[in-house]
């Protein structure tokens, strides 16, 4: 079938099935967690990306604070490793608030899959890790550096060799080094679940990638979007929040202004 031709029944087909690949990745992750956080308060999120880092399934459970950021956290792990520095067994980590979920203690765990020597998609999965060093409560840290252990864009495996460099790091700065290793293989093995079933469903359906089955998608979404945007009316609107804060109180302001299809949201005048 050639790809660029998918009609829409079957790429609804082709939808519903990138969703049960993700479900699949994210029942390996619980299945396989060492920590409670993980196994039980599923702290986590689980997604398939396309070749461009854009997510086209999520699992069905999980953290909307966990999806978001692991959704916008593809693009760097592509800018730090892009497809051609890949090869098959990579894994590729990071915890750097500012590339992925906003507290150190959740790390984001990558996978490339191949078909044949090309990357055709991109599995991830974010979890709130047992411990990451620093302080407990990392509310209390004045500074990033009391937070904990970060640990910047890298390979967690390559080509199928653990990185025990990092391991050894890892295990030394933290005061459950077994449950936090221990879900890092957890995490490791659910993307690798996922590639899997993926590959599977690609050669069901003869598709040499799912590119042109995720432009659709995304294409579809935003069109979804935007329709519904369209239906309130437009106009401007503005509100603020305060709080204690810490030394001095804290204020949100909030500007949100729809047009036609767009919304576009202001948050000049708050706090720093």
């Amino acid at each position: 079938m050639e790809n660029s031709a998918i009609d829409p029944v079957t790429l609804e087909v082709i939808w519903s099935r990138f969703l049960s690949v993700a479900n699949e990745q994210q029942d390996a992750l619980i299945r396989t967690a060492f920590s409670t956080i993980v196994r039980e308060s599923q702290d986590l999120a689980c997604g398939l990306f396309d070749t461009k880092g854009r997510m086209i399934a999520q699992s069905l459970s999980g953290t909307p604070g966990h999806i978001n950021a692991m959704a916008t956290s593809m693009k760097h792990f592509l800018a730090a490793f892009p497809a051609k520095k890949m090869a098959p067994g990579d894994v590729l980590i990071t915890n750097d608030p500012w590339q992925t979920a906003g507290q150190i203690n959740d790390i984001t765990i990558a996978t490339p899959v191949f078909k044949g020597r090309k990357v055709v998609a991109l599995f991830a999965n974010t979890c709130h890790s047992a411990d990451i060093g620093g302080r407990i409560l990392s509310a209390e840290a004045r500074e990033v550096y009391e937070e904990g252990l970060r640990i910047p864009i890298m390979k967690l495996f390559d080509q199928g060799e653990p990185n025990q460099t990092l391991m050894q790091l890892v295990r030394a700065n933290v005061r459950q080094p077994d449950e936090v290793i221990g879900d890092f293989y957890a995490q490791t093995a659910s993307n690798d679940a996922g590639g899997r079933a993926l590959l599977e469903m690609m050669e069901e359906f003869s598709l040499d990638d799912i590119d042109s089955a995720a432009e659709e998608i995304v294409r579809r979404s935003e069109n979804a979007v935007r329709g519904e945007i369209r239906k309130l009316p437009d106009g401007e609107w503005s509100n603020e929040t305060w709080s204690d804060g810490f030394e001095e109180p804290i204020v949100i302001r909030c500007a949100v202004k729809i047009a036609g299809d767009e919304i576009f949201i202001d948050f000049a005048g708050s706090s720093p």
